[in-house]
Protein backbone atom coordinates (compact mmCIF):
# COMPACT_ATOMS: atom_id res chain seq x y z
CA UNK A 1 0.00 0.00 0.00
CA UNK A 2 1.50 3.35 -1.08
CA UNK A 3 0.19 5.42 2.10
CA UNK A 4 1.30 2.54 4.80
CA UNK A 5 3.36 4.97 6.35
CA UNK A 6 0.73 6.91 7.42
CA UNK A 7 -2.16 4.93 8.73
CA UNK A 8 -0.72 5.55 12.59
CA UNK A 9 -0.92 9.34 11.67
CA UNK A 10 -3.18 11.97 12.84
CA UNK A 11 -2.38 14.42 9.69
CA UNK A 12 -0.93 14.75 6.80
CA UNK A 13 0.56 18.08 5.38
CA UNK A 14 -0.88 18.54 1.88
CA UNK A 15 1.08 20.33 -0.30
CA UNK A 16 -0.47 22.31 -3.42
CA UNK A 17 1.27 24.24 -6.13
CA UNK A 18 0.93 27.58 -7.57
CA UNK A 19 0.66 28.78 -11.05
CA UNK A 20 4.79 29.68 -10.53
CA UNK A 21 5.69 26.05 -8.96
CA UNK A 22 5.90 27.44 -5.28
CA UNK A 23 4.59 24.82 -2.86
CA UNK A 24 2.17 25.73 0.43
CA UNK A 25 1.86 23.47 2.84
CA UNK A 26 -1.07 23.29 5.26
CA UNK A 27 -1.95 20.70 7.26
CA UNK A 28 -5.44 18.65 7.33
CA UNK A 29 -7.10 15.58 8.64
CA UNK A 30 -7.10 12.49 6.54
CA UNK A 31 -9.35 8.78 5.84
CA UNK A 32 -7.35 6.50 3.92
CA UNK A 33 -9.35 3.58 2.09
CA UNK A 34 -8.39 1.56 -0.60
CA UNK A 35 -5.02 3.32 -2.04
CA UNK A 36 -6.65 6.49 -1.70
CA UNK A 37 -6.73 9.30 0.83
CA UNK A 38 -9.65 11.32 1.82
CA UNK A 39 -9.30 14.73 3.10
CA UNK A 40 -12.54 17.65 3.21
CA UNK A 41 -12.08 21.15 2.70
CA UNK A 42 -14.15 24.29 1.67
CA UNK A 43 -14.88 24.00 -1.55
CA UNK A 44 -13.89 28.13 -2.11
CA UNK A 45 -10.06 27.66 -0.52
CA UNK A 46 -6.84 28.49 -2.19
CA UNK A 47 -6.00 24.69 -2.00
CA UNK A 48 -8.72 23.56 -4.16
CA UNK A 49 -7.79 26.37 -6.16
CA UNK A 50 -4.97 25.29 -7.31
CA UNK A 51 -5.60 21.39 -7.15
CA UNK A 52 -7.91 22.26 -9.91
CA UNK A 53 -4.67 24.28 -11.70
CA UNK A 54 -2.38 21.55 -10.93
CA UNK A 55 -3.51 17.92 -9.75
CA UNK A 56 0.35 17.32 -8.54
CA UNK A 57 0.46 17.11 -4.83
CA UNK A 58 3.21 15.52 -1.94
CA UNK A 59 1.85 14.56 1.27
CA UNK A 60 3.96 14.10 4.24
CA UNK A 61 3.07 12.84 8.16
CA UNK A 62 2.91 15.64 10.44
CA UNK A 63 1.66 17.45 13.63
CA UNK A 64 -1.12 19.60 13.76
CA UNK A 65 0.91 22.64 13.32
CA UNK A 66 2.34 21.49 9.87
CA UNK A 67 5.68 20.53 11.36
CA UNK A 68 6.57 17.42 8.62
CA UNK A 69 8.19 14.50 10.63
CA UNK A 70 7.50 11.93 7.97
CA UNK A 71 8.76 11.36 3.97
CA UNK A 72 7.24 13.49 1.22
CA UNK A 73 4.98 11.11 -1.03
CA UNK A 74 4.20 12.54 -4.38
CA UNK A 75 0.58 12.11 -5.22
CA UNK A 76 -2.50 13.53 -7.47
CA UNK A 77 -5.62 15.19 -6.29
CA UNK A 78 -9.02 15.55 -7.72
CA UNK A 79 -12.14 17.09 -6.14
CA UNK A 80 -13.92 14.11 -5.31
CA UNK A 81 -17.29 12.65 -7.34
CA UNK A 82 -20.74 12.09 -5.36
CA UNK A 83 -20.28 8.77 -4.40
CA UNK A 84 -17.00 9.62 -3.08
CA UNK A 85 -18.11 12.65 -0.81
CA UNK A 86 -19.99 10.32 0.86
CA UNK A 87 -17.76 8.22 1.49
CA UNK A 88 -14.67 10.37 2.48
CA UNK A 89 -17.21 12.36 5.12
CA UNK A 90 -18.22 8.49 6.37
CA UNK A 91 -14.38 7.57 7.06
CA UNK A 92 -13.53 11.37 8.30
CA UNK A 93 -16.07 11.00 10.44
CA UNK A 94 -15.33 7.41 11.43
CA UNK A 95 -12.00 8.67 12.20
CA UNK A 96 -12.50 11.84 14.30
CA UNK A 97 -15.64 11.15 15.81
CA UNK A 98 -16.38 13.37 17.86
CA UNK A 99 -14.80 16.34 16.84
CA UNK A 100 -15.14 16.21 12.88
CA UNK A 101 -19.20 15.72 14.10
CA UNK A 102 -19.35 19.21 16.05
CA UNK A 103 -17.24 21.09 13.35
CA UNK A 104 -19.85 19.57 10.67
CA UNK A 105 -22.65 20.80 12.91
CA UNK A 106 -21.47 24.10 12.77
CA UNK A 107 -20.86 24.71 9.26
CA UNK A 108 -23.95 23.83 8.63
CA UNK A 109 -25.35 26.53 11.22
CA UNK A 110 -23.35 28.75 9.09
CA UNK A 111 -24.30 27.55 5.86
CA UNK A 112 -21.06 26.33 4.97
CA UNK A 113 -20.70 23.37 2.13
CA UNK A 114 -17.18 20.97 2.14
CA UNK A 115 -15.59 19.49 -0.59
CA UNK A 116 -13.65 16.18 -0.37
CA UNK A 117 -10.48 15.56 -2.27
CA UNK A 118 -9.31 12.38 -3.45
CA UNK A 119 -5.52 11.88 -3.28
CA UNK A 120 -3.77 8.72 -4.83
CA UNK A 121 -0.29 7.94 -5.20
CA UNK A 122 1.44 9.46 -8.23
CA UNK A 123 1.97 5.68 -9.74
CA UNK A 124 -2.10 4.72 -9.28
CA UNK A 125 -3.89 7.87 -11.59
Amino acid sequence: MAFASLARERYISLETFKKNGAGVKTPVWFAEEGGAIYIYTLPDMSKVKRIRNNPRVRIAACDMRGKVHGEWLEATARLANQTETARGQELLKKRYWPWKSIGDFFSRLRGRKQAVVVIQPLNAT
